[in-house]
């Protein structure tokens, strides 16, 4: 498991939309898993969940992406999941480090 935390400003909508086409369009074998969305309030919270094969551990990772905004500014938080290969321990987790790093290279961008 990797994870990444963000506190950022801007706008919500735009934010949520350039992580999934930047995410979809990353990689051929991304896929757009599950999506939710809440509103209470002045508050508002998205969750994606993506998912792609990793060909540096011959497996599908999972990433799940947090948006939460309450105010100016926004949280994200991004984890990622499923790139072990083995049974009892964590082994070859690059798979999570390079998806993660894409979502880093969209936010720097």
């Amino acid at each position: 498991m990797a994870k990444s935390e963000w506190t950022l400003s801007g706008d919500f909508d735009a934010l949520l939309q350039k992580i999934e086409t930047g995410i979809l369009q990353g990689s051929m074998s991304a896929s757009l898993e599950a999506a939710s969305d809440f509103r209470e309030g002045g508050a508002r919270c998205s969750v994606r969940v993506f998912e792609r094969y990793s060909a540096i551990g011959s497996n599908r990772v999972s990433m799940s992406v947090t948006l939460f905004q309450n105010g100016d500014e926004i949280h994200l938080s991004a984890i990622t999941a499923g790139g072990s290969q083995a049974m009892f321990f964590k082994l070859n987790t690059m798979g999570e480090e390079a998806f993660l790093d894409k979502l880093r290279e969209l936010l720097q961008a």
